[in-house]
């Protein structure tokens, strides 16, 4: 996997405002925004991996969104068909092939340019399906629950005791010893494990919430394109 996708801490200030400036005109701009502060890593990272370049990946960010812009009016939710998870790598698959086949002649696969034009994006799909020996669909797996743990943990910080919350983060997430977080903090260490107990707890229930939103985010997200 392309490891500096990894530290990525921000979505391309370009990329960001020029999307935003693009859904101007759309209904509930905010909403909008915020689903490209929650999607855009999954998208960009997946792009990434997908073989495209930096400036492709941020193509294929903001055109995913305005796809989605365009046909969430239509879309309705089944669970029985696919999930929301599902739909939206579809998208992201095409665009990621919209970008190989606006590559010139000479970079893309040997036989392109003699292949019709079903049969090269057949191709393309293809090649997004496994590049270079890597599974998409685990890579979007991967990236959807760091997704969702990014959001949860965003959820628990602003919810949680600020004091249990620092020592969870100081413990769990930075992977300081139990010891060095107590003499740090002035705490016990038996504090310190409580409240990565409790905050740990906090996470699961707050990830399990989140998808369980899917249905009622995609309803809400219907009723705001109308």
């Amino acid at each position: 996997m392309n490891s500096g996708a990894r530290r990525v801490q921000s979505p391309p200030v370009a990329t960001r405002r020029s999307l935003l400036s693009r859904l101007k005109q759309s209904n509930a701009q905010e909403s909008w925004r915020e689903f490209f502060d929650t999607y855009w890593r999954l998208i960009y990272t997946t792009a990434l991996t997908g073989g495209l370049t930096d400036s492709e990946a941020q193509e294929v960010v903001q055109e995913t969104v305005l796809t989605v812009v365009r046909k969430i009016k239509s879309f309705r939710y089944d669970p029985a068909v696919g999930s929301f998870k599902g739909w939206l790598l579809t998208i992201v698959r095409w665009r990621i092939a919209d970008q190989f086949r606006k590559r010139p002649q000479q970079n893309r696969s040997p036989g392109a340019g003699r292949a019709t034009a079903e049969t090269s994006m057949t191709a393309t799909l293809e090649r997004i399906a496994d590049p270079g020996g890597i599974n998409l669909d685990a890579v979007w797996e991967e990236e959807w629950q760091r997704t969702l743990f990014a959001a949860a943990l965003s959820r628990v910080k602003r919810q949680a005791n600020a004091r249990h919350y620092q020592m969870f983060d100081l413990h769990a997430m930075k992977h300081w010893p139990v010891q060095k977080v107590a003499q740090t903090l002035g705490v016990t260490s038996g504090q310190v494990r409580l409240a990565k107990h409790r905050i740990t707890a906090l996470m699961r229930e707050e990830v399990a919430r989140l998808e369980k939103e899917e249905e009622s985010r995609w309803g809400l997200a219907n009723a705001l394109a109308h």
